[in-house]
């Protein structure tokens, strides 16, 4: 039986990186996809074969059609036919009311958040479904709660493209302390981790929920 091989898009940090270095433990050859921090994304790897997993880096903009179809041609090439595709790439902005969002910024938003994950999964399904030719496989999306909770004055093109879980994004959009402050919010009491979101992502991945198709799963700590 061939190495499963997963894609994870934005796997050098946060919950894509969790779910890399997991997804690696499983079993699964992986590739760290990346826009611009190759550092981040090459220190994934090193930790993944450091153990005596298979992993490489594959840089590409998944906003870009012509480099999402050139990510594909390169994991072809080096791995094989991809078994598992995680659409986690995303990003956020500064804080912004709606009355002040140009369509810049939609369009920065809505490309790497939406867009994206549409046409990662389109090269995903040629080389998976069996109407390609293909042996099946699995697409996991990862979302976040401000999709049905919002971002009021704050996020609203975030929420509507795409919580409290402590990544780095936060610090992208000016709010490192984001997640801390939003902890008494949640049942929980506290901010999620990546890898309690890899956890999830990583049975979803796998054939442990073979009987599992089109589920949403919350990792909110109860929101």
């Amino acid at each position: 039986m061939h190495q499963p091989i997963a894609l994870i898009t934005g796997g050098s940090r946060g919950i894509g990186a969790a779910t890399a270095l997991l997804a690696a433990q499983h079993g699964y050859a992986v590739v760290v996809n990346y826009t611009s921090n190759s550092l981040a994304a090459d220190e994934v790897v090193r930790q993944i074969r450091a153990t005596g997993g298979t992993a490489i880096t594959v840089q590409a903009d998944v906003a870009v059609e012509s480099q999402v179809m050139a990510m594909f041609d390169k994991i072809d090439a080096k791995l094989g036919p991809l078994t598992c595709l995680v659409n986690n790439a995303g990003v956020v902005d500064v804080a912004c009311r709606v009355d002040a969002m140009d369509v810049a910024r939609l369009q920065r938003m809505f490309a790497p958040n939406v867009i994206s994950a549409f046409a990662c999964a389109r090269e995903a399904v040629k080389r998976m479904s069996t109407r390609h030719g293909g042996t099946g496989g699995s697409i996991v999306n990862v979302s976040s709660a401000a999709s049905r909770l919002g971002g009021s004055g704050q996020y609203v093109d975030y929420a509507a493209s795409k919580g409290a879980i402590d990544t780095d994004i936060h610090a992208s959009g000016g709010q490192p302390e984001r997640a801390r402050q939003l902890a008494p919010q949640v049942p929980m009491q506290r901010a999620g981790t990546a890898l309690e979101v890899a956890q999830a992502i990583v049975w979803l991945m796998g054939d442990a929920s073979s009987y599992s198709s089109g589920a949403l799963i919350d990792v909110a700590g109860g929101r």
